[in-house]
């Protein structure tokens, strides 16, 4: 529906379910010749958030290597959005089978992480 008039949008806005990266989740991303190494906000499979004071313009495509205590997960991405200062969402573009691999297994491992923490504040 329309949310111009107040109606409630009913209609999935995310294609995957994202959840918060633990705590000192670190990305390296590379933009053309500039490299620097974020903390990560949140992740779902589509993507995820890095936190930076100066990302790039939207529509950059980026190089990542996701640091996880399971192995590195490497993609690429464009930047879909800027929160300027704060930092920007990349969507995956690229990945292969064993770092897509690697990505589902971090994040059934935090899903279900969350999922026990959100059960013993109920």
């Amino acid at each position: 529906m329309d949310r111009a008039w107040g109606m409630a949008n009913t209609e999935p806005t995310r294609r995957y379910p994202r959840v918060k990266a633990p705590k000192g989740t670190l990305v390296g991303w590379q933009l053309g010749s500039k490299r620097a190494v974020s903390r990560v906000g949140d992740i779902a499979l589509g993507g995820l958030f890095i936190r930076t004071p100066d990302p790039p313009p939207q529509q950059s495509l980026v190089k990542l290597v996701l640091s996880t205590g399971i192995g590195a997960v490497r993609a690429r991405g464009v930047v879909r959005w800027v929160a300027p200062a704060k930092g920007m969402a990349i969507e995956f573009t690229a990945m292969n089978a064993d770092d897509r691999g690697r990505l589902n297994g971090l994040l059934r491992l935090l899903f279900e992480r969350q999922k026990i923490a959100t059960d013993r504040r109920v």
